[in-house]
């Protein structure tokens, strides 16, 4: 047998367990049946005891077994259940090109948009097949957990569908243990990507700087090193491009550090730099009111390495890990920064600012020179909501990729490929540097409305001493994307998933 796990979700409590394929006995029994077949394995045997003839009922129902199609059947004859259902699962897989994670995520997605739909009860889910690896198993309760996810604190009156039931769920498959275990590993991804979805959920009323910043510090609980910067040590220290940015706000800026030392004594960190802005008006430069509400979402990119940090913790991860984000606020006022104001960066570059709506680059120039010249890091990655163009030019499929070294974009890109978290290398180059030349300056903050994720990016690309670097632009996919299988909310906590698995490429 394996063992019970509990997952934490709104607007019930997940209560899985893992079991021997023989003898499910539950209210809900769920099967899935692959595109243009019948019922195979122990699914097959399930449906014979129903009596009912497979090509005749799915094709009253039109289900051809796609993935997310849905075939239920209420009090079927032969069963024990008051309820089947059947789940597409696409594609029959080809024994030489497994069934990719994100599909198997897919698929726990639309289970739990079902299971939400109905009326609680136990479920049994029968998951058998070469291909229903404990690994893969895994992946299908991560998807379910994340397509459960809700975020409907600040609700007084709750749907009529929404209590406090435990949702409980067997799954029953041929090896209990193992998969129990592969549960286990995977979980604490989820539980650092549910955080990310909270802290971009978040109201910006109540979630400023200083409380993001300790929301941070409480994950010292689970073993990390958390430091926290404030004004004053940010000024002794000078990191003049960040504090320009919170210099408008009443609320103080922070540079939050997390460190989790679970490598080598001694070896290099890999690190990870998020942009938090809590809230962009655009400052002096002030956004259309039109949408503004959206920019409490412009710490995705801090969010997504708080997540990855706490996953990174509860799982023990065999390496050495800092993670620094920039916290801060942009607002207009008679203390705010100015278009034409030219500040002095941490790095000694001066910044002509002529747009104040350029600020998360601002914010990302010190924290990642500080973040290489305190950690001497092997590499650097960051993460930023930082322009609407990669919006235009990849919608919300991938997130902008710009490196400076091609075997950490290609670990990358590999990482988002296994995880859902897709990736498209962008260009960089001597000719988009070029716009961002200062008349007055060493540059500018903004190259104007051509290739502007690209001039961001090269921006940032000043701020980069020899260190194998990339940055993530993932203002596209981070809030405000599609409905999928496994996000039905407006924040995705894209990136946790994407970082975690990459910095198991790289654990000892």
């Amino acid at each position: 047998m394996g063992e019970d796990l509990l997952l934490l979700g709104m607007p019930q409590t997940l209560a899985l367990r893992t079991a021997p394929l023989a003898d499910p006995t539950a209210a809900i029994l769920v099967l899935y049946v692959a595109e243009g077949a019948p019922p195979a394995g122990a699914a097959a045997a399930h449906w014979a005891a129903t009596g009912l003839d497979f090509e005749r009922v799915a094709g009253s129902a039109a289900f051809r077994g796609k993935a997310g199609q849905v075939l239920d059947i209420a009090a079927p004859s032969g069963l024990a259940a008051r309820r089947l259902l059947l789940l597409g699962a696409g594609p029959a897989p080809d024994p030489a090109q497994p069934v990719a994670g994100a599909a198997w995520a897919d698929r726990g997605g639309s289970l739990a948009a079902r299971l939400m739909a109905l009326t609680p009860g136990d479920v049994a889910v029968i998951l058998d097949g070469p291909e229903a690896t404990p690994e893969a198993v895994a992946e299908l309760t991560a998807g379910l957990r994340l397509r459960h996810y809700r975020f409907d604190k600040y609700k007084s009156r709750k749907r009529d569908d929404e209590t406090a039931e435990t949702l409980e769920i067997a799954l029953h498959v041929a090896d209990p243990a193992a998969t129990a275990a592969a549960i286990a590993a995977r979980l604490p991804s989820v539980e650092g990507q549910v955080l990310a979805r909270d802290l971009i959920n978040e109201p910006p009323n109540t979630l400023g700087t200083v409380e993001f910043a300790a929301r941070a510090a409480e994950m010292a609980s689970l073993g990390l090193d958390v430091e926290i910067l404030g004004q004053s040590e940010l000024e002794a220290l000078g990191l003049r491009a960040l504090l320009s940015v919170s210099q408008g706000s009443a609320r103080p800026p922070r540079l939050v550090i997390m460190r989790w030392n679970g490598g080598d004594p001694g070896a290099a960190p890999l690190a990870f730099v998020g942009k938090g802005v809590v809230f962009d008006s655009g400052g002096i430069s002030i956004k259309p009111a039109a949408g503004m509400e959206d920019m409490k979402g412009d710490m995705g990119g801090a969010a997504a390495v708080t997540g990855l940090m706490h996953a990174l913790a509860r799982r023990r991860a065999k390496a050495n890990v800092v993670g620094l984000i920039g916290v801060v606020e942009n607002m207009p006022s008679g203390t705010a920064m100015r278009p034409g104001d030219i500040v002095r960066a941490l790095s000694g570059t001066t910044i002509e600012i002529v747009n104040t709506d350029a600020e998360g680059r601002l914010v990302l120039a010190d924290a990642l020179w500080y973040a290489q010249q305190r950690f001497r890091p092997r590499l650097v990655v960051d993460l930023a909501t930082l322009t609407g163009a990669i919006g235009v030019a990849l919608g919300s499929d991938h997130a902008g990729l710009f490196a400076n070294d091609d075997e950490l974009a290609s670990r990358l890109v590999a990482a988002g490929l296994v995880t859902g978290e897709k990736l498209w290398r962008m260009p960089l180059g001597p000719a988009y540097d070029k716009q961002i030349e200062s008349r007055f300056a060493d540059i500018k903050n903004s190259g104007g409305r051509p290739a502007g994720s690209i001039t961001a990016a090269q921006f940032l690309l000043r701020f980069i001493d020899s260190t194998p670097w990339a940055h993530l632009d993932i203002a596209g996919v981070a809030l405000n994307s599609p409905a999928s299988e496994t996000n039905a909310g407006w924040a995705s906590g894209f990136g946790v998933a994407l970082l975690d698995r990459f910095v198991r490429d790289y654990e000892s």
